[in-house]
């Protein structure tokens, strides 16, 4: 019997990606958001609804199908604005929880942010405290906690998984490395912080594959997995890399300031990940760059 996933957020990057591998399985997939797909993002048997899920009264729409799977992508993309951040990111985790506790799915897996962690000593572990500075950690941390104290009371099937910087193609232009890959082939100055950073990254089918590692696993309810490719590199590192393979790079330094609440240096344990899912990355920092360059270089070229 064919399973069906429901997809928070299928039109963004990660659900995009996570779809059309759900698709490849042979499953029915739904995805929910506030806008219809761009047009490089939709796929051909995917059931599209646009709802507003922090409306929880919408959610009645989903009545007429039985899900296996939910997987929760949905948020807001502005992280600073409190009042949509805090409907987004928390209350609308709330309608899904009072939606689905009674519907028999097997896996509910909530998104999760390395900004639950703070700044956190690396590299950072499931274990740790959590000390989330800004808006969007906090309200991050808020919907983890409020999902997990579910599963511990109420046995609801949730994994947290919390993810570092996915990157890759079709990923919208407000990222770093989109951002900075658009600058060197459009030949335009490169206005950067001092680049001193340390960020970890991770290609995007290493996180699909992720999530359908625990979509399958019985031993992940009630969990906290860190997803990330377990090490950090400095921005100049990635920005200097960049430069060499599209042959031009200009860069201003210093013209955007650190944030008061950014660490310099995140990167995750995945030693729980590696155990429990039987998962690791596999395509390198250097690798899913160049992947990521050459589509953006064929995407301009269809322009």
């Amino acid at each position: 019997m064919r399973k069906n996933v429901l997809i928070i957020g299928g039109t963004g990057f990660i659900g995009y990606h996570l779809a059309k591998s759900c698709l490849s399985l042979k499953w029915n997939v739904s995805s929910i958001s506030l806008n219809k797909p761009k047009k490089i993002r939709i796929l051909k048997g995917v059931n599209y609804l646009i709802l507003d899920i922090s409306n929880k009264k919408n959610l009645k729409k989903l009545d007429q199908i039985s899900f296996d799977f939910v997987v929760n992508l949905g948020g807001y993309v502005e992280h600073t604005n409190k009042i949509q951040v805090k409907k987004y990111h928390f209350l609308a985790v709330k309608n899904l929880y009072e939606y689905f506790k009674n519907k028999k799915i097997k896996k509910f897996i909530q998104a999760g942010s390395s900004a639950e962690y703070g700044k956190s000593r690396v590299p950072q572990k499931e274990n740790y405290i959590c000390k989330p500075l800004g808006i969007y950690g906090k309200y991050k941390f808020k919907a983890s906690r409020f999902l997990l104290k579910k599963s511990v009371k109420f046995n609801f099937p949730v994994t947290i998984l919390r993810l570092y910087q996915v990157y890759g193609p079709n990923q919208d232009q407000n990222r770093f490395l989109p951002i900075l890959i658009q600058a060197c082939l459009n030949r335009e100055i490169f206005y950067s912080s001092s680049g001193i950073q340390k960020r970890d990254f991770l290609f995007i089918s290493d996180a699909v594959k992720a999530f359908l590692k625990t979509l399958s696993s019985k031993n992940t309810n009630g969990r906290i997995l860190n997803i990330g490719y377990g090490q950090s590199i400095i921005l100049k590192q990635v920005m200097s890399y960049v430069g060499k393979k599209t042959k031009f790079f200009s860069p201003v330094y210093g013209k955007i300031k650190i944030r008061k609440d950014e660490a310099l240096n995140i990167y995750p344990e995945i030693k729980k990940a590696k155990k429990i899912l039987n998962w690791k990355p596999k395509v390198s920092w250097r690798s899913g760059v160049l992947k990521t360059i050459k589509y953006f270089k064929k995407a301009n070229a269809k322009k």
